[in-house]
């Protein structure tokens, strides 16, 4: 028999390997959200566990189930995933991941010929990453019956089509969407790169999610100025729409760095900076200047607080200059969530078994695991160490770490099973 270890191992790389075979042209990987690259990703893995014995199903909008019968048909089912789409020139492993270490330990379990005390359940979600449509978690919210009919209506960056047109172009149904029965509350566990430097400055190589922040956005927010003569218009009554939005930026880096002093948990960051539009030039002063602001926090009160001092610091800036205003556009929210303690448990007992102790931590990214939390579902994440930054080309990932992992999720599943 082959030792389970081996078995981990070969599936995650060969799985990872596989799914990145996928991908737009350009640099790293790109797989939009409900396009024909991110179906072909699901195909991949449907086939994976139809070849595990795994009974396949999808749901009306298009995420992906897996069912490993357990012995205990009344016990809560184990739910492990993640998701296959990416973000534009994204890394090799966001999502990726997820969903080969929740293979692994599916095959795991069949190449030892054991059965789980609960059903176990493979999901790989649609439409993770919310740079394609402004909607978050759209894929796992809409299978948890969480997503409105207005929300199916927001429209993909580049293609200007809705999501419920793409759901259509992919072969789902919308409408049944909106009444769709979602499974009963039962266990998520999601596997991801932690997408931050705690892990590898410590030399750790996984460990354990507790909370997972929420997000308050500006995806299309403006300053709008007057256009000048960059010779001609004095300093004294110019509106320059450049200068305004760095004022913004200084003045919200001196507001996040005082409500850290605060105590609070809060991170801002300026995304995508558009200048450089056709009415742009360099004997120009601009009249305008595209932007999108990020603020994160695991405390939805920090985050309000955090938008009123934003809005009180583009007042400043308005008052100040006379022909200067900011249009912040649709704000958009993910909450905040606390995940189960119950959960947390289980892969402590899994890790302890190994002679493992990782560290318990926060999530600054947004995941799956944040909705099923929200949906009343016992929800945990395993983070893996990386380095060289995610969602970018150089994401990195040791395949020995993410093993470890999925041997101590592996341990804590028989050790239930024997229970």
């Amino acid at each position: 028999m082959t030792a389970p270890s081996d078995v981990i191992r070969e599936v995650l790389a060969r799985v990872i390997a596989q799914v990145n075979t996928l991908s737009a042209g350009g640099p790293g990987w790109t797989r939009p959200s409900y396009s024909d690259l991110e179906s072909a990703a699901h195909t991949m893995i449907e086939a994976e566990a139809l070849a595990l014995g795994m009974a396949v199903h999808r749901d009306a909008a298009g995420n992906l189930f897996a069912r490993m019968a357990g012995r205990d048909p009344a016990a809560p089912p184990l739910y492990m995933g993640s998701h296959l789409d990416t973000v534009a020139e994204g890394g090799a492993y966001d999502g990726q991941a997820g969903v080969a270490g929740a293979l692994a330990v599916a095959a795991t379990l069949r190449a030892q010929g054991m059965t789980p005390h609960a059903d176990l359940v493979l999901v790989v979600t649609r439409a993770e990453e919310s740079v394609w449509f402004p909607v978050s978690y759209a894929g796992s919210r809409a299978g948890l019956g969480l997503l409105s009919a207005e929300e199916l209506q927001a429209c993909r960056v580049d293609t200007g089509q809705s999501l419920a047109q793409h759901m259509r172009a992919q072969g789902f149904d919308p409408e049944e969407v909106i009444g769709l029965q979602p499974p009963a509350p039962a266990r998520f566990l999601e596997f991801h790169i932690e997408q931050g430097p705690i892990l590898d400055e410590a030399g750790e190589p996984y460990g354990i999610v507790t909370a997972i922040r929420g997000g308050l956005r500006y995806r299309a927010a403006q300053v709008l100025g007057s256009w000048a003569h960059s010779g001609a218009a004095p300093r004294e009554g110019r509106a320059d729409a450049v200068v305004a939005f760095a004022q913004l930026v200084v003045a919200m880096d001196r507001v996040w760095s005082a409500m850290l002093d605060e105590g609070h948990d809060l991170t801002v960051t300026f995304g995508r900076v558009d200048a450089a539009g056709p009415a742009h030039a360099m004997a120009k002063v601009a009249g305008r200047l595209d932007f999108c602001l990020d603020l994160r926090s695991s405390d939805a009160g920090v985050l309000d607080l955090a938008n009123a001092r934003l809005l009180a610091e583009i007042a400043v800036i308005e008052t100040a200059t006379p022909g200067i205003r900011f249009a912040l556009g649709i704000q958009s929210r993910s909450q905040p969530a606390r995940l189960s303690e119950a959960m947390v448990d289980f892969v402590r007992t899994g890790a302890t078994l190994q002679g493992d102790a990782p560290r318990l931590m926060l999530s600054g990214g947004g995941h799956d695991a944040a909705a099923f939390a929200a949906a009343g579902w016992e929800s945990v994440m395993v983070f893996v160490r990386n380095w060289n930054g995610s969602h970018c080309p150089e994401e990195a990932m040791d395949i020995e770490d993410l093993a470890r992992a999925v041997e101590a999720v592996h341990a804590a599943l028989l050790q239930e099973t024997r229970a």
